[in-house]
């Protein structure tokens, strides 16, 4: 899960540097962090035990919707609805059955 929160981390930081950049006018020296740190969660991706590049790509976009909206909320004062909540857990519990069912 360490890994999981990394690999958030990095990519949704790195979006967000992009966003501040373009966006929010921060400049190009935001939108050039966040393409490093963008490619820091490529690397960071490739450390996950599971030698199936589909099943971890698959599991951590159930982390990143949920990241996204804790990066909202603490970050950019976002307030999710329920809808949003339950989407979020929904996603957390794909994560789950695709990292942790029994397999043969």
């Amino acid at each position: 899960m360490f890994l999981f929160a990394l690999a958030a981390l990095c990519e949704i930081g790195g979006a967000w540097l992009v966003w501040q950049g373009i966006r929010e006018h921060a400049g190009y020296l935001w939108v050039a962090a966040g393409v490093i740190v963008l490619g820091a969660y490529g690397f960071v991706a490739t450390l996950q035990p599971d030698p199936h590049f589909g099943r971890i790509l698959a599991a951590y976009g159930g982390v990143f919707v949920a990241g996204s909206l804790l990066w909202g909320v603490v970050v950019d004062g976002f307030r999710p609805d329920r809808w949003d909540l339950v989407g979020a857990g929904l996603c957390l519990v794909g994560v789950a059955v695709i990292m942790y069912a029994p397999r043969g």
